[in-house]
């Protein structure tokens, strides 16, 4: 009798992992069958929460000066520092090692001992993003390579690519089509500019 009850309740609890365990992998298959489906629309609405929540616009868009301080201006959304506008001064020894990093009033230039960086223009005119395929994105996004290419030279701070190489090409592939969503602009923003005195 101990032996039929010791080998019901065996029988019964393999039944249950082994039902657990199932169920477990039908949904895990389930989950990456409906993330890889992602509709176009599903992904651009990902890709604007993504562009969101990581600030892109602190660097990419021009700025409107309000009450509460610098706000993203919408009508040149993630155009880059704006080609037409004078690059401020930098005081004589202001910038170096053990010295300031400094932005503009709109927080499309940085000053550093890297030189001067300026922010891109991540809209889809040719002037900005409208050439590239994802596959350069994905370069410049993990890799730092400007304009996505092999042999360019890297990204300036303060893109901070190394955090976004972390990012999964999901997350990339939407951020990618959301930028390529939104309106283009042109505008030729002035290249990178390495430090004074450098070769």
């Amino acid at each position: 009798m101990k032996t039929t009850i010791f080998l019901a309740v065996s029988a019964s609890l393999f039944l249950m992992v082994s039902s657990c365990k199932e169920k477990q992998e039908d949904y895990s298959e389930k989950t990456e069958a409906e993330e890889m489906a992602l509709s176009k629309e599903e992904s651009i609405k990902r890709g604007e929460y993504l562009v969101t929540v990581i600030g892109c616009d602190h660097c990419h868009s021009p700025k409107k000066m309000t009450d509460q301080g610098p706000v993203p201006d919408l009508d040149r959304w993630m155009m880059g520092f704006p080609a037409n506008d004078p690059v401020p001064e930098v005081p004589e020894n202001a910038v170096g090692p053990g010295r300031w990093v400094l932005l503009n009033n709109d927080l499309t230039v940085a000053v550093g001992p890297w030189g001067t960086s300026f922010g891109a223009n991540l809209t889809p005119d040719d002037t900005g993003i409208g050439t590239w395929s994802f596959d350069q994105f994905k370069k410049a996004m993990t890799e730092g390579k400007y304009k996505g290419m092999e042999n360019s030279r890297p990204l300036m701070p303060p893109m901070p690519w190394q955090s976004f190489a972390h990012l999964s090409n999901e997350d990339l592939k939407s951020i990618y089509d959301y930028l390529k969503s939104i309106p283009p602009i042109e505008n030729v923003v002035p290249s990178y500019r390495p430090p004074s005195g450098a070769q």
